[in-house]
C-alpha cells in the first residue's frame, strides 16, 4: 500500500541524518497530494454554493441602495449576518461530510494512545530473537566466528556506518523510536571499533532517502582506493588484524525495481576517473569502487569477515576469491534494535541459526526470469496511458504494461535442481547459496524415520542430534520429488512440503520431530487436461534436506492409482473443487518447459517478442475513462430490502457463521446510503453505521512496524520480512503476529495492512524486503502464523497484494499459467486463508491479462468459493482518481468489497445507487466487512468505547456559540431597524 511522500527528488547523493536518531529512511509517511486534490474536488461544490450565496447578497446589498434608509441598512445588516450563517453551514457540512473520515482518523486515536512500554520491551526482546534467528551465516572458513580473542575491530565500507535499517514506503519504520546502528551492536556486545575509519565514513554523508518513492536513486556511496591511504592502513592494522567489510543494497515501495543495468539510471559515481559500473552490470553487483574496497582490505589483512546488509540475494563470488575472507553473514535490515543480535553472534552469545530464503547466484544473467523481469509497454495502448497526480506539483505517467511469467512453476530453485537433475546447468558454478543453507557454529545430523500412512495423512519422525561442541538450533527441511512424464504436467524435482524447527539444542542432546502432512499436498495443478489437481501414480521421493540441494535422508512413497480431485472429489483443504478459473491469463506466451531436459530454455525465456497487445484482449482492456459502469450488472437482480426495522445490531452476530440467516435480517436494516459510505470510505477505517449498531474501526500500514499516519504514533520497527522468514521458524512468525496485534490493539487499531506475501520471483524486485521468500510454501507457513497471531489479538490482517503483485507493477499485466499462479503465488494466500483463519486482503495494483486484479473475479471464485474465505477485500491505495483504473462498478461485483478512500466522491461510489444490481453488489460487499469488523477486537467484551471524536465536540460547542452571537446580532439588528424606523416623522402615524 502506497501513501507517497510529498517533495522527493532524483539525486542520489548522501542527505539523510545520522542513523542513529530520525533517518528519513524510517520516517512515517505523508498524505498523498492526490489525496489532497481529491479533498478538494468532493468540497469545492460546497465552496461554490457559499460563493453564489456571497455574491447574491453582495447584488442585493448594492440594489437595495436607494430605498429608504432604515430597510436599507437592516439589508445590508443581513448582508453580513447572511454569508457568516452561510459559512457556518458550509464549513460545518464540510467537515461533517467530505472531511470527516480524515478528521476522525487524525482525532479518534487521541495523540496520547501509544503502545506501553512493557509492550515496546517485550517487542524489542522479540525483534533481537528474529534478528538473531534470521540472520544468515553463510560462510565460517577456520571457523573465524564467533571471535574468541578479538576484541577490536575495523569497520569498512560506507555502509557500515549507513547500514540499512528497514524497507521504504509502508515499510519504514518509526522514527519515534531509538534506532540501534552496526557499531551500537557490536559495542554493545563489548567490541572496540577504529573511530578513525567512522570518521572518514561519517564525511562522506548519510544514506540517501529517494529511493522509496516514485522517484529513486541508486548511487552506492563508498570511498575510493584513495582515500584509504597509507596512515588508515597503517592506523587500521595497529588497531587490529580483523576486519570487518559491510555492503548494502536497498528497494522499497515505489514504482522501480533494482536496475540490471546502472549505466540506464541515476547514479552518481565515487570517482571521476572511472565508472563504477560498466554498461550491463546490476545493482546486485559490487560497484567497482566497493571492489576496489575489498581488495585493499584482502590485501592487508587475513582475517576479514564480510557483511550483506540487504533484502535481495547479490552477487556475492568474490567471497571465493579471496582466502582471507573467512566468514560471510547475510545481515538484511534488522529494524530499531536487530543489530544488538549482530554483536552477540560476533561474541558467540548467540549461535546463528538462519537459512535463506532465496537462492544466491553466482550469475543472475542465467536466471529464467532474467529477459522477463522489467515491465514492457504495449506499443497499441498509448490511447490507455494515464497522468496522475502523486506530489504537489509532479505526476506520474501510467502506460498499460506487462510481464510475462516465463519460468512457470520454475522459480527459484525449483529451477536450479529441476534443471540440475536433467543436466541442463552445472550447479556448482551457477548456485553460490541454495535455498534453505545457512550454517551454524555446531554440527548437527539428522535421522529420518520410515513413512505411515494415516488416513489421508503421511508422517514420519526426524531424529535431530547436536554433534558439535556448542548448543544451536537446527531446521528440518523436507521436500518432496514427484513422478515426471516427459511432456507432461510440468512438476519440479525439488518441493518444500514442511519446515521445522528444534528447540536450542545443548552438545550431544537430541530431539525427535514429528511430520505430518496430507497426500494431497502432493498433488500437482494440471491446467490443461484435468484442469484440477491430481496426484499422479508413481513413486514420491520423500527427502529432508540441510538445503534443496543437499540430502540428508530419504523414502519413497508410492502411488498406485492416480487421483484427481475434480468436482465430485475435491481436496479435503477445499471447500469446493479446484478447477480452472484464470486459464486465460496465460494469453500467447511461450512457457519454460522440462520436456526434453529444458530444450526451450532459450526461446521461452528470450525477451518479448512483441510489444503489441493481441486484439481479442485489447477490447478486455479498460481505464476508468472508458469503462462503461453497467459492464457486470445482474440483468435478473431485484431491489434488496433496505431501512427495514428488524430490531438485530451487528453485535448480535459476533462469532456467527456466515451464511446465518440473521446476517439478512441485518443487512435489510441497512440503507443504501449507509451500504455506499461503508465500501466507499474505507481508508484506513471502516466507518461508523449507526442503524445497525456498527462502531468505526481503524486501519494502519506497516509489515515491521504498526504506522498510524494521521497520529503519528507508531511502535517500534522488526526487523524486515526477509529476516522473519530467514528464521524457519513458525512459533516465531505466530509470536510476530500475537506482538503486532497487542501493539495494535495499544493504538486502538484492529486492523493491519499486513503480512505482504507475494513471491521473490527475480532478485530485482523492489519489494521483496517485505515479502517472505521465493517459496510459497515457506512464505505461507509464515504468514499464515502472522496471521493468526494477529487475529489471536483481535486484529484483522490484511493478506496482501492479492496476487501475482511480484515487483512494483501498477498497471502491469501479468501472464502466467494457472498452474503456477496456483502452486508458486497463490499458496501463500490460500494458507493464510486456510491455517491461518485471514478475515482480510488488499488486492493488487497489477492488471491480471488484461484486467485489473480486482476485477479479475477470482478474489469470488477462488478465495471464496473454493478456500472458503469470508471476510473482506479491500483496493491498495485509491486515491482521489482510483489510480485512474480501479472503480467501484468493476470492484463489487467481483468480489473486491471496499475501497482504500478517505472521501466519499468520485469513483469509489457506484454510478447509480438506485440500480438494484448495484445494490445487491453494495449488500454483498457490505456483509463481508461487517463480518470481518464484528468477529475482531473492536467488539471485544472489554473494548473500549469508542467515543465522540473531539472535533465533533468542539464543532459543536463553535456551532452553538456561533447561533448564539448570531442571534444576538440579528436582535441587535432588528432592534436598530425599528429604533431607526420609529424615529422616522409620520412613521408613527402609519401605524
Amino acid at each position: 500500500m502506497v501513501i507517497h511522500p510529498v517533495g522527493r527528488n532524483n539525486d542520489s547523493s548522501a542527505k539523510m541524518g545520522a542513523p542513529k536518531h530520525n533517518c528519513k529512511e524510517e520516517e512515517m509517511l505523508g498524505i498523498a497530494w492526490s489525496d489532497v486534490i481529491g479533498v478538494f474536488e468532493s468540497i469545492k461544490w460546497y465552496l461554490v454554493v457559499f460563493a453564489v450565496i456571497v455574491i447574491v447578497v453582495m447584488i442585493v446589498a448594492i440594489a437595495v441602495r436607494k430605498i429608504d434608509a432604515p430597510l436599507r441598512k437592516l439589508i445590508r445588516a443581513n448582508a453580513i449576518v447572511v454569508p457568516v450563517i452561510a459559512l457556518v453551514a458550509v464549513v460545518s457540512m464540510i467537515l461533517t461530510g467530505p472531511m470527516s473520515t480524515l478528521l476522525n482518523l487524525s482525532t479518534t486515536t487521541a495523540k496520547n494512545v501509544k503502545v506501553s512500554a512493557a509492550t515496546t520491551a517485550k517487542a524489542s526482546s522479540l525483534a533481537r530473537t528474529l534478528a538473531g534467528e534470521g540472520f544468515v551465516l553463510l560462510k565460517n572458513d577456520d571457523n573465524l566466528l564467533p571471535l574468541a580473542n578479538t576484541s577490536k575491530l575495523n569497520l569498512f565500507g560506507w555502509a557500515s556506518e549507513n547500514p540499512v535499517y528497514g524497507g521504504t514506503g509502508s515499510g519504514a519504520i518509526n522514527a519515534n523510536y531509538q534506532i540501534e546502528s552496526l557499531t551500537d551492536g557490536l559495542h554493545k556486545a563489548g567490541f572496540k571499533t577504529n573511530d578513525e575509519l567512522t570518521n572518514l565514513y561519517k564525511k562522506m554523508g548519510s544514506r540517501d532517502s529517494s529511493n522509496g518513492t516514485f522517484n529513486k536513486g541508486w548511487s552506492l556511496p563508498e570511498a575510493t582506493k584513495s582515500q584509504y591511504s597509507d596512515k588508515v592502513i597503517n592506523d587500521a592494522k595497529r588497531f587490529s588484524d580483523t576486519a570487518v567489510i559491510t555492503l548494502a543494497r536497498v528497494g522499497g515501495e515505489g514504482y522501480n525495481d533494482m536496475p540490471t543495468d546502472m549505466s540506464k539510471v541515476a547514479y552518481n559515481n565515487n570517482s571521476k576517473d572511472y565508472p563504477d559500473f560498466k554498461p550491463g552490470e546490476s545493482y546486485l553487483q559490487p560497484s567497482q569502487t566497493e571492489k576496489d574496497m575489498i581488495d585493499t582490505v584482502c590485501s592487508n589483512f587475513d582475517k576479514v569477515i564480510f557483511l550483506y546488509n540487504g533484502s535481495n540475494p547479490m552477487e556475492l563470488g568474490f567471497l571465493n576469491q579471496y582466502r582471507q575472507i573467512k566468514s560471510a553473514l547475510w545481515v538484511p535490515a534488522p529494524g530499531n534494535v536487530g543489530f544488538d543480535s549482530l554483536g552477540k553472534i560476533f561474541k558467540g552469545e548467540i549461535n546463528p541459526s538462519g537459512r535463506t530464503t532465496d537462492t544466491f547466484l553466482y550469475d543472475m544473467r542465467k536466471a529464467p526470469w532474467y529477459n522477463n523481469a522489467a515491465a514492457t509497454k504495449y506499443t497499441n495502448m498509448q490511447n490507455m496511458a494515464l497522468h496522475l497526480p502523486v506530489a504537489k506539483g509532479v505526476y506520474f505517467d501510467l502506460a498499460p504494461s506487462f510481464t510475462n511469467y516465463v519460468e512457470d512453476i520454475y522459480v527459484g530453485y525449483k529451477y536450479y535442481e529441476t534443471a540440475a537433475s536433467e543436466g541442463a546447468i552445472d550447479y556448482d558454478s551457477t548456485v553460490q547459496f541454495p535455498f534453505g543453507y545457512g550454517l551454524s557454529y555446531t554440527k548437527f545430523s539428522q535421522h529420518m524415520g520410515d513413512i505411515t500412512k494415516d488416513g489421508k495423512n503421511l508422517a514420519f519422525d526426524v531424529t535431530v542430534k547436536n554433534t558439535g561442541a556448542v548448543a544451536g538450533k537446527d531446521t528440518v527441511e523436507v521436500y518432496s520429488n514427484p513422478p515426471y512424464t516427459n511432456g507432461g504436467i510440468e512438476k519440479a524435482s525439488a518441493n518444500l512440503i514442511v519446515l521445522k524447527k528444534t528447540k536450542d539444542l545443548k552438545p550431544g542432546e537430541s530431539q525427535t520431530i514429528n511430520i505430518t502432512f496430507p497426500i494431497e499436498q502432493l498433488a500437482s495443478y494440471d491446467d490443461k487436461e484435468a484442469k484440477s489437481y491430481i496426484l499422479e501414480k508413481g513413486n514420491y521421493q520423500i527427502a529432508i534436506k540441510s538445503d534443496s540441494h543437499t540430502v540428508l535422508g530419504s523414502r519413497d512413497y508410492t502411488v498406485g492409482d492416480s487421483i484427481t480431485y475434480g468436482k465430485n472429489n475435491p481436496r479435503t483443504s477445499d471447500k469446493i473443487a479446484a478447477t480452472n478459473k484464470i486459464a486465460e491469463i496465460a494469453g500467447d506466451v511461450t512457457y519454460l518447459s522440462r520436456r526434453d531436459h529444458f530444450a526451450n530454455f532459450a526461446a521461452a525465456t528470450a525477451a518479448p517478442s512483441s510489444d503489441v497487445l493481441a486484439q481479442k484482449y485489447v477490447a478486455q482492456y479498460h481505464v476508468n475513462k472508458n469503462f462503461n459502469p453497467r459492464t457486470y450488472d445482474d440483468k435478473n437482480a431485484t431491489m434488496p430490502v433496505t431501512n427495514a426495522k428488524n430490531n438485530i445490531k451487528l453485535k448480535d452476530l459476533r462469532g456467527a457463521k456466515a451464511d446465518d440467516p440473521r446476517w439478512g435480517k441485518l443487512l435489510d436494516e441497512m440503507s443504501v446510503d449507509d451500504m455506499s459510505k461503508l465500501t466507499s470510505l474505507a481508508g484506513f477505517q471502516t466507518p461508523a453505521i449507526d442503524s445497525i449498531g456498527k462502531v468505526a474501526t481503524t486501519d494502519v500500514d506497516g509489515p515491521a512496524a504498526i504506522n498510524n499516519n494521521f497520529t503519528k504514533q507508531g511502535s517500534i520497527g522488526f526487523p524486515i520480512a526477509v529476516v522473519l522468514a530467514n528464521t524457519w521458524n513458525t512459533e516465531l512468525a505466530h509470536q510476530f503476529g500475537e506482538v503486532m496485534g497487542q501493539m495494535a490493539r495499544e493504538m486502538g487499531i484492529v486492523g493491519w495492512y499486513a503480512p505482504a506475501m507475494n513471491t521473490h520471483r527475480t532478485a530485482i524486485g523492489g519489494r521483496n524486503f517485505e515479502y517472505y521468500s521465493e517459496d510459497g510454501q515457506l512464505a505461507g507457513a509464515i504468514s499464515s502464523n502472522v496471521v493468526s497471531g494477529a487475529k489471536d489479538k483481535g486484529v484483522y490482517a490484511y493478506i496482501k497484494h492479492f496476487a501475482l503483485y511480484d515487483s512494483n507493477a501498477m498497471m502491469v499485466s501479468v501472464w502466467s499459467t494457472e498452474q503456477a499462479a496456483r502452486e508458486v503465488y497463490l499458496r501463500p494466500f490460500e494458507m493464510s486463508v486456510k491455517d491461518g483463519k485471514a478475515d482480510a486482503t488488499m488486492v493488487a495494483w497489477s492488471f491480471l491479462g488484461p484486467k485489473w486484479s480486482g476485477e479479475q473475479g477470482w478474489v469470488n471464485t477462488i478465495m471464496r468459493d473454493e478456500w472458503g474465505f469470508n471476510g473482506m477485500a479491500l483496493t491498495d491505495s485509491f486515491g482521489e482518481d482510483g489510480r485512474g483504473f480501479m472503480n467501484a462498478d468493476n470492484a463489487l461485483p467481483n468480489g473486491v468489497d471496499a475501497m482504500l478512500s478517505t472521501y466519499g466522491n468520485g469513483p469509489n461510489v457506484v454510478n447509480d445507487k438506485s440500480n438494484p444490481s448495484s445494490v445487491m453488489h453494495l449488500r454483498n460487499a457490505s456483509k463481508h466487512i461487517l463480518y470481518a469488523t464484528v468477529n475482531s477486537g473492536a467488539y471485544d467484551a472489554d473494548s473500549v468505547a469508542v467515543k465522540t471524536p473531539m472535533w465533533k465536540t468542539m464543532l459543536f460547542i463553535v456551532n452553538i456559540i456561533a447561533a448564539v452571537l448570531i442571534i444576538g446580532a440579528e436582535i441587535v439588528i432588528v432592534r436598530k431597524y425599528l429604533k431607526r424606523r420609529n424615529d422616522i416623522p409620520g412613521q408613527q402615524e402609519q401605524h
